[in-house]
């Protein structure tokens, strides 16, 4: 795997509430595949990552605030879950126009457990498999994609998975398609 992402730079959407495991082992397996990656968010500074949703964890420094970000400067993108997290970015206009950009141009995106909140704001699920965290699936359904409870799911380039338990699926699936792009 060592390599397989050499030179490719990788965007990780997050903010305050961000499960920590979904941040940091995604960021590790493509670190590891030789990419680099920024930790785009809302402001600038840190993000508090959070343990199970309500246990507080590390903070995460900030490398780009989302508004100044572009689709042009990243090879994918990686929305890691947490609920707080994924309610946030679902509701900022630039997130949802920086994902849009990401999939105009046709770059591949790893989602995972309340992830998929911000592509159903930005449009962009239907007609499309996926999973993700079950409080998401009626969301999902109702915005017009078809929703399957596996522990990771790729359609045209859309990395899925539930929740941390799929996580050494969820990095070995984003690794894979991420050098296909």
């Amino acid at each position: 795997m060592a390599g397989t992402l050499s030179g490719k730079r990788i965007a990780i959407l997050a903010a305050d509430g961000v499960e920590q495991v979904e941040l940091t082992e995604p960021r590790a397996a493509v670190t590891a595949a030789g990419a680099t990656t920024d930790i785009v968010s809302l402001s600038d500074g840190t993000i508090q990552a959070m343990n199970g949703d309500i246990e507080p964890a590390d903070t995460f420094t900030v490398d780009l605030t989302v508004a100044k970000a572009s689709a042009g400067d990243y090879d994918a993108l990686i929305m890691p879950g947490g609920t707080v997290n994924a309610d946030k970015l679902r509701v900022d206009g630039d997130v949802r126009a920086f994902v849009r950009e990401i999939v105009g141009a046709g770059k591949p995106i790893g989602v995972i457990c309340h992830a998929p909140w911000t592509l159903i704001d930005a449009g962009l699920v239907e007609g499309r498999t996926l999973t993700s965290f079950p409080s998401v699936r009626t969301d999902l359904r109702n915005a017009g994609a078809t929703v399957v409870d596996e522990e990771v799911v790729v359609d045209r380039g859309l990395v899925s998975s539930r929740d941390p338990h799929d996580l050494p699926a969820f990095c070995a699936a984003v690794v894979e398609e991420f050098t296909r792009s």
